[in-house]
C-alpha cells in the first residue's frame, strides 16, 4: 500500500504554536497577546492565551458557548481588565495587571453582537456617531457608506432595515473612524443560517479593501472558516492551536481540536512499529487496514491508538465487502451525510452523493480512502 501522511501524537493537553508572531500569517507583530489569564474571583476563564497578528490579518477565536471567547474580547477592548499577560498594539501596552488604558484611548473598534445601533438615528447619523470632531465627517461617512454598499440607504432608519443590512452600518460605523484593530463579537448570530456565510465573506472582502486588522469571536466554524486568515480554537480556558482552517481539520493539534473542528468519528488502532499501525476494524481487508507513513510514530509498537476518521474518509462503495448499517441521515442537498454502525458497533461518518437515498437500517458497502492519518493516544471509554 503507497504511504499515508500521518498526524500521530501523544496528546498533549494544549499545543498552540507560539513565538513572537506564531501561526501562518506573516509579517511584523501589530497585536500582540502574551500569557494573559482572566479570573473572576476564584474562576479561571482563561489562562496562558498568547497570539499575535500583523497589519491588515483577521484572525478569529473559535470556541463552545462559555469558553471565555467573549471575554477575551472584551479584554482587548479594554472593557475587562487582565489577571496576569499583556496586551500590545504597535509596541504600546494597552494591559497588564494593575494598569488599562481606557477603551477610548485604544484606537480599538467593536462590532457588537445585537450592532448597538441607535434607532432614533439615521443611517448616515449612526456611522457619524463616532466622528464627533472629525474635520471631513461628511465625506468620510459617505465614503464608509459605499464602501459597505449601502450608500442608497444613508437616509434609512435602521427598523427600515434588513439584518443584514443593520449589520453592515454597524460595520461601517466601527470601521469610520480607522480603528488600529477591529473586534467583531459573534456578529453574524442574529442572521439566518442562509444569509450567514455570504455576508461573512462580504465582511472579509471589506475588512481587506480596508486593510483592517480583526478579531472575530464565533462558535459558528464555517463563519470563522469563511472570514479569518487564522483561527484560534479555544477550550477549556487555553488556546488549544492556532494555524490555518486547513490545518485544523487535516492536522488537528490534540483530540479537543480534532473532535470540535469539522465531523469525524474515531475507530481503534493498534502501533505495528515506528511507520505503520493497523485499524482494528472487523471486515476492513489487510490492504485497508495495514496503515504505513513516512513520518515516524511517538509510539511504541504494540500501542493502541485511535483514528480520527473524517466523513470523506469513508466512501461509499457497492462492491466492498465492508458492510455498515445506516443508522442515521441528514440531507445536505448535494449529499447525504450519514452515520453508519459497523459490525462492532463502531459508528462513522460519511459523505455521499445524495442520488444514493438509502434507508435507515440498510446495509451499504464502504471502503477507506485516506489521504491523511490523523491518530492520537487510545482514550478508554
Amino acid at each position: 500500500m503507497p504511504a499515508v501522511p500521518t498526524s500521530l501524537t501523544p496528546e498533549p493537553p494544549h499545543r498552540p504554536n507560539q513565538g513572537p508572531n506564531p501561526g501562518p500569517v506573516q509579517g511584523p507583530p501589530w497585536l500582540v497577546v502574551e500569557d494573559l489569564a482572566l479570573r473572576y474571583g476564584r474562576k479561571t476563564i482563561v489562562e496562558q492565551l498568547s497570539f499575535s497578528l500583523p497589519q491588515g490579518a483577521i484572525a478569529c477565536l473559535l470556541g463552545p458557548s462559555g469558553c471565555g471567547k467573549t471575554s477575551v474580547l472584551r479584554a482587548l477592548a479594554g472593557f475587562e481588565p487582565i489577571t496576569a499577560g499583556r496586551v500590545s498594539l504597535d509596541g504600546r501596552t494597552l494591559s497588564e495587571p494593575g494598569r488599562v488604558v481606557p477603551p477610548e484611548q485604544r484606537r480599538i473598534g467593536m462590532v457588537f453582537q445585537d450592532y448597538a445601533l441607535f434607532p432614533h438615528l439615521t443611517v448616515a447619523q449612526n456611522v457619524r456617531f463616532g466622528l464627533r470632531g472629525h474635520p471631513d465627517a461628511d465625506r468620510r461617512v459617505a465614503e464608509m457608506l459605499d464602501t459597505v454598499g449601502l450608500g442608497h440607504a444613508a437616509r434609512r432608519y435602521p427598523h427600515e432595515l434588513s439584518g443584514g443590512q443593520q449589520q453592515r452600518v454597524a460595520l461601517a460605523r466601527a470601521l469610520a473612524p480607522q480603528p488600529a484593530v477591529l473586534l467583531l463579537d459573534e456578529p453574524f448570530s442574529n442572521l439566518d443560517v442562509a444569509l450567514r456565510e455570504h455576508l461573512a465573506n462580504e465582511v472579509r472582502d471589506i475588512l481587506k479593501a480596508t486593510q483592517t486588522t480583526a478579531v472575530l469571536v464565533t462558535h459558528d466554524q464555517h463563519e470563522a472558516f469563511a472570514i479569518a486568515d487564522v483561527v484560534g480554537v479555544l477550550a477549556d480556558g487555553r488556546l488549544q492551536q492556532w494555524d490555518t482552517a486547513y490545518a485544523l481539520y487535516h492536522r488537528p493539534a490534540n483530540r479537543r481540536v480534532a473532535e470540535f473542528v469539522g465531523q469525524g468519528a474515531f475507530v481503534h488502532a493498534r502501533v505495528l512499529d515506528a511507520h505503520h499501525l493497523h485499524l482494528e476494524v472487523d471486515g476492513v481487508s489487510d490492504a485497508q487496514s495495514d496503515l504505513a507513513t513516512d513520518e515516524r510514530m511517538p509510539f511504541a509498537p504494540g500501542t493502541r491508538v485511535d483514528v480520527l476518521l473524517r466523513p470523506d474518509d469513508i466512501v461509499h462503495d457497492d462492491a466492498s465487502p465492508l458492510q455498515a448499517r445506516v443508522v442515521h441521515k441528514a440531507f445536505k442537498g448535494a449529499e447525504f451525510l450519514y452515520t453508519l454502525a459497523l459490525s462492532n458497533g463502531t459508528e462513522v461518518l460519511s459523505m455521499v452523493p445524495s442520488h444514493h437515498d438509502h434507508a435507515i437500517g440498510e446495509a451499504i458497502g464502504i471502503r477507506l480512502d485516506m489521504n491523511h492519518v490523523v491518530a492520537f493516544a487510545h482514550t478508554p471509554a
